[in-house]
């Protein structure tokens, strides 16, 4: 499809050359995505042609501009924010459009528990402004100087935030305006359970233009670096510590030794051959978490006081998907699974995978709710060997009970999206002829 450009002297008469883009680098720069983190995705899309052409769409006006011109030439078009998700979302695998949303950057309303903004704000912007009136984000990913808000809603899940506040469908989205693809879009308003249509959807079911997400009041945050001489240890301080309502926490991380190594702006104060827990914690709750860390034979190792918060490298920088890529700088054969263990087998579930597999597999957990239920989540960092090994750790994990979400695909089912029947029948409806990022959702239109 849209092959021939039979159409670029139209879209430029139409929306000029401030908006539409033919670059050959700047088509090529827009047409990637971080998916290079998984040897598999890298294999399979490195040499994916890049889009015919890039808009770069400043208002709601020009991007329905856009899909109403792409869908009159059948031309597909594929949705961007910063570009840092790992999936490849942002990747065109077949050719025309990418809309790159990134300058739709405006702040449009901070109230009281809740901001409204474009689509292309980056999360770090919007952290920086709420804090200063006295709020925050309630959940965040570890890229988030740079990752867009629309892109996170789309494209993400958790992070930062989420051992309180849960995942993006546990109330972390309130409304969004959302564009169809059709011969005349619709601009339509979404809210409830509407939303989750459109929540880690990869731009398939419509275009985001504009989201409210709630805001939490501000918190003054410590954050801690501690260390364990067992990372079984560490595993039940974090439980213990997601358990503890009366301690307030954004972070709590565990990472088994020596993933702590790779982190090296921390390597004058991170104990080498322990495991290591990586925490945000209301700046009043220090003493109790001291206790709490010393009851598992731990210690605290390192503190980063709250008037530092922001202003210098962070303990979230070496978390999430962080973690990867800090191992990645230090060994390039690295790479990562996602994986949700049971709260109630979960030593178990580790003990039976190392024994399978040893230090191949090593373990990085994200402490989180999920529903409001406590889960214990992990991104482990594996020794990448082949696609065949690495499927043989993902089929062994899955027949002793642990969840994978793979993020070797592409595609939201593979992926491990969950549910996406509704889905389906939403890219039907607002996505009649299948333009909307193509391959990324199993759809028979």
């Amino acid at each position: 499809m849209a092959a021939d450009l039979s159409w670029e002297h139209d879209i430029l008469e139409l929306l000029g050359k401030d908006v539409m883009v033919f670059d050959p680098e700047i088509r090529a720069k827009l047409s990637k995505d971080y998916y290079w983190y998984s040897p598999v995705l890298d294999r399979q899309l490195k040499d994916i042609k890049a889009a015919d052409g890039v808009a770069l769409v400043r208002n709601e006006t020009e991007v329905a501009a856009v899909l109403a011109f792409a869908y009159s030439f059948t031309i597909p078009v594929t949705v961007r924010g910063a570009g840092t998700g790992n999936y490849g979302q942002a990747v065109p695998l077949q050719g025309g459009i990418v809309l790159d949303l990134s300058r739709m950057d405006q702040i449009i309303e901070i109230g009281e528990g809740y901001a409204r903004l474009q689509c292309g704000v980056k999360l770090g912007t919007i952290e920086k402004t709420a804090r200063e009136a006295g709020q925050e984000i309630r959940i965040y990913p570890s890229t988030y100087v740079k990752a867009t808000v629309g892109g996170f809603v789309s494209g993400g899940s958790g992070g930062i935030g989420s051992i309180t506040y849960g995942n993006l469908w546990d109330g972390n989205v309130l409304e969004a305006v959302i564009y169809t693809m059709e011969e005349v879009p619709q601009r339509l308003v979404v809210k409830g359970r509407d939303l989750f249509d459109y929540i880690h959807n990869y731009g398939t079911t419509g275009i985001m233009t504009e989201v409210t997400i709630p805001l939490a009041p501000r918190t003054e945050w410590a954050q801690l670096i501690v260390q364990f001489p067992s990372f079984e240890q560490s595993m039940l301080f974090g439980e213990a510590l997601a358990a503890d309502e009366t301690i307030q926490k954004r972070l709590i991380s565990p990472m088994e030794w020596p993933i702590p190594s790779y982190f090296t702006p921390f390597a004058k104060v991170i104990k080498p051959d322990m495991a290591a827990v990586m925490v945000e914690i209301a700046e009043a709750m220090l003493p109790m978490v001291d206790v709490l860390a010393q009851s598992f034979d731990g210690h605290i190792g390192h503190v980063i006081e709250a008037d530092k918060y922001r202003r210098t490298i962070g303990v979230s920088d070496f978390t999430w998907n962080h973690t990867t890529l800090w191992g990645m700088k230090s060994d390039s054969t690295l790479t990562y699974l996602q994986a949700g263990f049971q709260l109630s087998s979960y030593l178990e579930q580790m003990r039976m995978i190392k024994q399978q597999f040893g230090d191949e597999v090593l373990f990085h957990f994200e402490w989180m709710r999920n529903s409001g239920a406590i889960t214990p989540t992990c991104l482990p960092l594996v020794f990448y060997k082949s696609e065949e090994r690495l499927y043989e750790i993902i089929h062994y994990c899955e027949s002793i009970g642990v969840k994978i979400f793979d993020p070797h695909t592409w595609v939201l089912e593979n992926g491990g999206r969950g549910e996406v029947g509704s889905m389906q029948r939403r890219k039907r409806l607002n996505d009649p002829q299948g333009l909307l990022n193509p391959g990324k959702i199993i759809c028979e239109m």
